[in-house]
């Protein structure tokens, strides 16, 4: 199991003020990929003194230091999600904006089988994969 977003930042020693700890709670439950309006509408439910500015500076904190990944789906909006999240890469319909998060064991070893015959030890790697629904027949 990995180690909660609260204990890698006090790890790091970074300072956890009160609005800190509220966002570093709210990223822990999402389980989607939140952008910045996101997160503030959800830390602002539970405490309604936490402005804009401070998610924004929040997450840039929390991305330096190596706890949050920032993503990019191609709609102009940054998403975040847990850095420490375990591997999987991401199917984006291009049509409601939803992100799947899938993990398929022959992608990964064809990853791997590329980077060896390309003269290389892999050591991570990102997927997205951008798509629209199929028309169902009927």
């Amino acid at each position: 199991m990995s180690v909660s977003i609260l204990d890698r930042l006090e790890a790091k020693g970074l300072r956890m003020t009160g609005q800190r700890k509220v966002i570093a709670e709210v990223l822990s439950s999402a389980t989607d990929h939140p952008d910045v309006e996101e997160l503030h509408a959800r830390a602002t439910a539970r405490d309604p003194r936490i402005s804009i500015a401070t998610v924004y500076r929040t997450v840039k904190l929390f991305e330096e230091a190596g706890i949050l990944d920032r993503l990019e789906f191609g709609d102009g909006r940054a998403r975040y999600e847990d850095a420490d999240r375990e591997h999987h890469d991401h199917l984006i319909d291009m049509n409601s904006g939803e992100v799947i998060e899938f993990c398929d064991p022959e992608i990964e070893a064809l990853q791997e089988k590329i980077a060896e015959r390309l003269g290389y030890d892999l050591k991570g790697h990102k997927l997205e994969l951008y798509g629209v629904p199929r028309k169902r027949r009927t």
